[in-house]
């Protein structure tokens, strides 16, 4: 697996500001990016036989997402979980970059292949945003983009409604949940466009879904889906 390089500042920076592994909490040295290489290897990579499957499970009935692609596997109380936190609970920003870096080196091949004009992330309800500071999938979106040059759209969608927490939700119950809670921003025309929507993690498939149907109304031409993880 591939890690962007670091500064020979990182050095200088480290001393007077030293960074942590999310995961482990060991202290990194300066050649060592985000999250320390330990861990990095012990998370569950998602093998290609399984993200077909879980394609064909979660989005190929809808005709909605035309394919999704997805780095490792999410497995609770584990490295990634650690990690994922870390970005969502924690305000560690660079964490989402640097996820967002990891999935474009190692799937910008395949996601090259989509011929993506836009990366948009799965945006929180403003009242989420608010109490949270900020949508975490915005900084995976960040790391994506810049690895592959292509745009960030941050507010091509908004999610208009609540919705309660889907955790302990089935799938059913998940659909009824989140139908209805996104809309286009007024006046979008994504005619002729391929749009990659992007998540941290993928279970049900029912979000990324939601949002695949506004931007298909809105005239986009293909709706992909990549998510750092996907998990039962």
């Amino acid at each position: 697996m591939q890690f962007f390089n670091y500064s020979i500042f990182t050095s200088f920076f480290d001393f007077f500001l030293p960074r942590f592994c999310p995961s482990c909490n060991k202290k990194l040295l300066p050649n060592e990016p985000v999250v320390c290489p330990e861990c990095i290897s012990k998370i569950k990579l998602a093998e290609d036989e399984r993200i077909h499957s879980e394609f064909g499970r979660k989005f190929s009935s809808s005709g909605i997402i035309s394919d999704f692609i997805s780095l490792f596997v999410f497995e609770k109380d584990k490295e990634l979980q650690h990690i994922i936190h870390s970005l969502k609970y924690n305000k560690r920003f660079t964490t989402g970059k640097f996820l967002g870096t990891i999935l474009a080196e190692n799937l910008g091949q395949k996601i090259k292949e989509w011929k993506i004009d836009y990366i948009i992330p799965v945006p929180l309800h403003h009242l989420k945003k608010a109490e949270r500071g900020y949508n975490q999938s915005f900084y995976i979106a960040k790391g994506l983009s810049t690895g592959l040059e292509i745009p960030v759209g941050k507010s091509f969608i908004k999610r208009k409604r609540f919705t309660e927490s889907q955790t302990t939700m089935n799938l059913k119950e998940r659909q009824e949940n989140i139908e209805g809670a996104f809309k286009a921003k007024r006046n979008l025309n994504l005619k002729g466009k391929n749009i990659l929507l992007v998540d941290d993690v993928i279970t049900t498939g029912s979000t990324i879904g939601e949002c695949g149907r506004v931007l298909l109304n809105a005239g986009a031409n293909k709706v992909y889906a990549v998510s750092v993880a996907i998990a039962d």
